[in-house]
């Protein structure tokens, strides 16, 4: 899948997880809503959880790289399908054993598995030292959401955790 991110810059640019993707050629960064491309958007403020049913929605995930102060109001000036992401624990050392306080690279990575792209999460997160503890932390609740038909059964899920 294609990653792209709406980039604000307003975070440490040597713990951004954006950018380090944009280096390794995973991710492309764009410095505007006008010019990011519309797609699958991981919107923690969307109605719509995430679910493997969204995988034909076209090849293109969105994220949103900015503060958590200012992300509800920047979140909706981006085309494109706004989901949510189920119930997930951050792995990283900022956020670590937080719920749905995921980085970039999380948020991409948890998509990925919940659409089926398991291999390109994992590629995804190896060049960070947490990035392994990511999946492990989240293993069951991930496999249970790939495994459902649409965002009713995820959220089903969730609640079940």
């Amino acid at each position: 899948m294609e990653l792209h991110v709406r980039y604000e810059g307003d975070d440490d640019p040597e713990k951004c997880t954006a950018r380090r993707l944009e280096r390794l050629g995973h991710a492309t960064l764009h410095r505007s809503a006008r010019e990011t491309p519309p797609g699958i958007v991981l919107n923690p403020f969307a109605e719509q959880a995430l679910s493997p049913a969204d995988s034909n929605a076209g090849g293109r995930l969105v994220a949103l790289d900015c503060s958590w102060e200012t992300a509800e109001r920047e979140a909706f000036d981006l085309d494109g399908t706004h989901r949510s992401l189920p119930f997930l624990v951050a792995a990283n050392p900022i956020n670590y054993g937080t719920p749905f306080q995921l980085n970039t690279v999380e948020a991409f990575a948890g998509a990925l598995v919940v659409l089926g792209h398991r291999p390109q999460a994992a590629e995804l997160l190896e060049t960070f030292s947490w990035g392994q503890t990511f999946l492990d932390l989240n293993e069951e609740p991930l496999r249970r959401y790939a495994d459902c038909a649409d965002s009713g059964e995820v959220i089903a899920v969730q609640e079940d955790a």
